[in-house]
């Protein structure tokens, strides 16, 4: 709901689980925007002029603020995503792991090294170095809107980014109560410029001069952000849905893949990119690993659905799932924005349970007679995020078999607590890295240095180069490389 105060526009936050007001934000226009931008740029060159170790020394003392606000911080999560709190201080747990671990490594990834000059440039000193952008643009989610957006905003910093954040329409306060941590604990300037509003805000943002845009969101929004940036060739990361599979073989430990696949798919109110979406277990194992899916599904302790017109989505999957063939084994009502756990099993693979992303708390189960069975439908999708395996001694075989950006081993979503591991995925997946050393990059330039030390007796790049000098090159590349030039 929007409204108009003192000329500027508003709109409301709602805590999803009672529909309170939480707090009222403006609606920043394009020319909001552009000034964010420009704030930002101004605080970018103080910022890449600190060096590494100045930026270090910022970014841990945010880091030290974030876990002595925790609380403060996951409140505003839970008022404006209605996620249990333990989930939301889960959430920003795995956050300050990331800041610190971009914090304490970007000096390593991103300094200026050198490489091998080759024969042809056996004069020269070649190096390689990253230097940041200058602003990035942050669009980011409602469903983990501090721990996903982090991924990118730790590390853009952490390169020698400034960063404009547009949180998402239905966490905005999450997106100010960070930058507010931010400005804090380094005052000197303001790092991370937050705006606020809705997709023309995203837009505006879009087109605006920033270096590059990291976008995660639904993939028909990730289309429409790519269009937008191709309008002025601002390079973008993008970040988009999944429909994640977990494959159970026949010599996986059944209770561990059981209380995986239930954690993976319900938690969060399965409102997770990288949650469990589809189960292929092997036909020998099936029923045992669905009794226990079924024992342990009443005990998922979630909150309501965040976006209201998900629970739409569930209903939509569900019904198709039935209608197609499938059998319920754990019917989940659904009232409101409160969606309870569903399971159903041997879905069709046409189904739109099967095909698009549900976010939601469903989780499809369907039998298959072998693992290579399973490889081939957990790969029959546009989608390639992430995945999960539980296999004994052909798990990381199964696991190398997948079309996806990720995969857990004998766990699920493990690889997004691990800051070295990049995250991202393929395909309408979108593409692009965050976290690890090629997240770091992901917000840098790549720029080569051939400096030279002497000149060559041949002059290979002169209009002085003779035949005789030719001659003497050649030689040189025929016995370097094995074969006689003519």
């Amino acid at each position: 709901m929007t409204s108009t105060v003192a000329g500027e526009q508003t709109f409301d936050s709602l805590d999803p689980r009672t529909g309170a007001v939480v707090a009222s934000h403006p609606v920043h226009t394009a020319e909001d925007v552009r000034t964010a931008v420009r704030r930002a740029e101004e605080a970018a060159r103080w910022w890449r002029g600190l060096g590494f170790d100045g930026r270090r020394t910022r970014l841990l003392a945010w880091k030290k603020a974030l876990v002595a606000r925790l609380d403060e911080v996951a409140a505003v999560v839970v008022a404006e995503t209605g996620k249990p709190l333990d989930d939301a201080r889960l959430e920003l747990v795995l956050a300050i792991d990331h800041v610190d671990w971009a914090a304490t490594h970007a000096k390593k990834v991103l300094g200026r090294r050198s490489v091998n000059p080759g024969l042809l440039g056996a004069n020269q000193a070649a190096s390689v170095g990253y230097p940041p952008l200058g602003v990035v643009g942050v669009i980011g989610p409602w469903n983990y809107p501090v721990f996903t957006p982090m991924g990118s905003i730790a590390y853009a910093l952490a390169a020698g980014n400034t960063v404009v954040f547009k949180p998402s329409e239905l966490t905005p306060g999450v997106g100010e109560i960070l930058a507010r941590t931010l400005h804090d604990a380094v005052p000197e300037r303001a790092l991370v410029e937050v705006v606020t509003g809705f997709g023309e805000t995203g837009a505006a943002l879009c087109g605006a001069g920033v270096g590059k845009i990291a976008f995660t969101g639904s993939t028909a929004t990730g289309k429409r952000v790519m269009a937008a940036c191709a309008e002025t060739l601002t390079p973008v990361l993008i970040e988009c849905g999944g429909k994640d599979a977990m494959v159970v073989a026949a010599d996986a430990d059944l209770d561990a893949a059981a209380d995986a696949a239930v954690w993976g798919g319900m938690s969060n109110a399965g409102q997770t990119c990288v949650g469990v979406e589809r189960v292929y277990v092997v036909e020998q194992v099936a029923d045992e690993f669905v009794a226990k899916v079924a024992a342990l599904v009443p005990s998922a302790h979630y909150g309501p659905m965040t976006m209201p017109s998900q629970a739409d989505v569930v209903r939509r999957h569900v019904a198709d799932a039935i209608a197609k063939g499938g059998r319920v084994v754990v019917e989940g009502s659904i009232e409101g924005n409160v969606v309870d756990p569903v399971v159903i099993l041997d879905v069709p693979e046409d189904s739109v349970a099967v095909t698009e992303e549900t976010f939601g708390p469903l989780l499809v189960v369907n039998r298959v007679p072998d693992a290579a069975e399973a490889v081939r439908r957990a790969n029959a999708t546009g989608y390639g995020l992430g995945a999960s395996v539980f296999a004994g001694a052909g798990a990381m075989r199964i696991a190398e078999s997948l079309r996806c950006g990720m995969v857990s081993v004998n766990g699920v979503i493990s690889f997004a607590g691990i800051p070295a591991l990049p995250f991202g995925g393929v395909g309408d997946s979108g593409f692009g890295r965050i976290h690890g050393a090629d997240g770091l990059r992901e917000f840098t330039r790549p720029q080569a240095i051939a400096r030279q030390r002497f000149a060559l007796p041949v002059p290979v790049t002169s209009f002085t180069r003779t035949a005789a000098h030719m001659r003497t090159l050649l030689t040189l590349v025929a016995a370097r490389h094995g074969r006689t030039l003519r």
